[in-house]
């Protein structure tokens, strides 16, 4: 009970201190008030102590210099009385001392209601007794170091709390030796200080008060002060999270004429310029995706003439001189290859326009592994690559489009057979609940630092110098990656210079849901780990809000890094 009880205790004030967090993070100005808050109350605190400290001390000088008056007169008057004696032992001197003693008091000797003064003989202890004005036991209050040094001929005096009469306070002793004919005597003082405490505690009270309250002003005044600065903040940033959703004809209001209305113009003029910008931007890309879908479609009637020409040119090209059906060969496969550029332009065009739909199915992914190996072992055994598989025996089921699935398998497999540098490459077909991943992975010359930023751009080649040999458009990848997207789900590269590189296809294994982990490693278990920034990259892409490319560091604990 009492473990589910502290468990219960240790969650809340987990979750408090968590919300106190978040709440500090956010808030500009609840930091800028108990900054505030926190500053002032030390200031303030310190001043109030200083204060008050001062207060107590000039009281307790007041007091000290009234007993000091009244102790050095009270010493004359004794002496001059005591004087008339020249030995301890006559018997008017005890009567005389308890004369003074009253005559010094100034008031009742059975009434306790001021200043207490006391007359003993340390020296002459058997023939004169103490005496005190009012008759109370003030020992408790004369210590032995204010009795010494007053017994040795010293003005002393010390601050003590006792008990006299029915209640408990603190008095300021002070004594003084009294010289006779006959020996020294000793005359005590003592002032009860509850006056002066009680000055000095309400002088620290209005102090106190007084601070709190300027500290509350002050904090005030702050969260005044910085509502003042940081609204308009907020204006800019709730203006600027619309502009950024596409909403851009919103726009700050502007009042007055000082800093904050200036930045609020500069930023209406920033958006201004912003959606000028934009929109031209989106007439440009509106015309250059009509241009690349028109010259497509426009080439398609002369491309089919052209192909009926070359199809009877090559059918008849071994009665040709050996010249000429060299040349008809090499037509058609400059043809197929402008056919399959031709083919992908209009996919692409299909993407940008946003007219690309997902024909989603129940697949079995094994059979379509098998398919694009197929398709391309003649390929691999020209470059001599192997091409190695690692599926499993049973249906690996999905929820995809299995033309757009075996075209990103197709693209990254032709790609790693392109790169392989002569060392096989590696197909791996994982699953778990909620996903599945296909990884392609070769030992070729891998990617530079940065090329992994530029792996899925249009016509980007790593080595521009290089020869195709599969008759590449350049486009393949960026398809892949648009064909990702549409499924909802990732196309991340690694590559290290020397290591080869990897790629991963992650899918959801229903569509619609949402990617979280991916069933296979991006980094190959076999590369070399870590490594830093002149050794590779990971390039995590993912189905983020723009659908932008999201670079990370590579997984150097063997779990994917996920972008979503």
């Amino acid at each position: 009970m009492a473990r589910a009880l502290w468990r219960a205790l240790a969650a809340a004030a987990s979750r408090l201190t968590s919300g106190v967090h978040g709440a500090w993070r956010r808030s500009l100005q609840l930091r800028v008030v108990t900054i505030t808050l926190v500053a002032s109350s030390l200031l303030v605190g310190g001043f109030a102590y200083l204060i008050a400290d001062k207060i107590t001390g000039i009281l307790l000088e007041n007091a000290e210099s009234d007993v000091r008056l009244r102790l050095r007169n009270g010493s004359e008057y004794a002496s001059k009385q005591f004087n008339l004696y020249s030995q301890p032992r006559e018997a008017q001197l005890q009567d005389t001392i308890d004369g003074t003693v009253n005559y010094l008091a100034g008031g009742d000797p059975a009434q306790l209601n001021g200043v207490v003064v006391a007359i003993t003989a340390d020296n002459f202890t058997e023939y004169i007794k103490p005496r005190t004005s009012p008759a109370v036991d003030v020992a408790p209050l004369i210590g032995p170091e204010l009795r010494a040094k007053v017994a040795a001929g010293e003005r002393a005096h010390q601050i003590r709390t006792g008990v006299l009469g029915d209640r408990r306070t603190k008095y300021l002793a002070y004594g003084s030796p009294v010289p006779t004919r006959f020996g020294q005597l000793e005359l005590y003082y003592l002032v009860p200080l509850a006056r002066q405490d009680a000055t000095a505690a309400d002088a620290r009270a209005t102090v106190v008060a007084t601070g709190a309250a300027l500290v509350l002003l002050l904090g005030l005044l702050a969260a005044l002060v910085t509502r003042l600065v940081v609204t308009p903040v907020r204006v800019a940033a709730r203006t600027a999270q619309r502009l950024s959703a596409g909403l851009l004809d919103q726009r700050m209001v502007v009042n007055g004429e000082d800093d904050l209305a200036l930045l609020a113009a500069s930023f209406n003029q920033m958006a201004t310029n912003l959606q000028r910008q934009i929109l031209r931007l989106e007439e440009m890309s509106r015309l250059q995706r009509r241009f690349t879908s028109d010259v497509s479609h426009e080439l398609r009637t002369p491309l089919t003439t052209v192909r009926m020409a070359a199809d009877l040119i090559f059918a008849e090209r071994d009665e040709f001189d050996p010249a000429v059906a060299r040349s008809a060969e090499l037509l058609q496969t400059e043809l197929d290859r402008f056919e399959e550029l031709l083919t992908d332009l209009l996919e692409i065009s299909r993407f940008d326009a946003g007219f690309a739909m997902l024909d989603a199915e129940p697949t079995d992914l094994v059979p379509v592994v098998h398919r694009v190996t197929e398709r391309l072992a003649g390929l691999a055994e020209r470059v001599g690559v192997t091409i190695e598989l690692d599926v499993p025996d049973q249906p690996v089921i999905a929820e995809v489009d299995p033309r757009r699935v075996e075209r990103v398998l197709r693209n990254l497999v032709g790609n790693a057979v392109e790169h392989g540098e002569g060392k096989p490459v590696r197909i791996t077909l994982g699953m778990d609940q909620s996903a599945v991943a296909i990884t392609v992975r070769d030992h070729g010359v891998g990617l530079k630092p940065g090329e992994e930023k530029l792996v899925f751009n249009r016509f980007w080649r790593a080595d521009p110098s290089r020869a195709r040999q599969t008759g590449g458009t350049g486009l393949g990848l960026s398809i892949s990656l648009e064909d990702a997207r549409l499924h909802g789900g990732w196309l991340e590269a690694w590559g290290a210079p020397g290591q080869g590189a990897q790629f991963r296809l992650t899918l959801p294994a229903r569509a619609g849901d949402r990617l979280t982990t991916s069933p296979l490693r991006l980094v190959p278990a076999d590369a070399a780990l870590p490594f830093g920034p002149r050794d590779g990259g990971l390039l995590a892409i993912g189905p983020g809000a723009a659908g932008a490319l999201a670079v990370g560091p590579a997984e150097e604990s063997g779990r994917a890094e996920v972008t979503s």
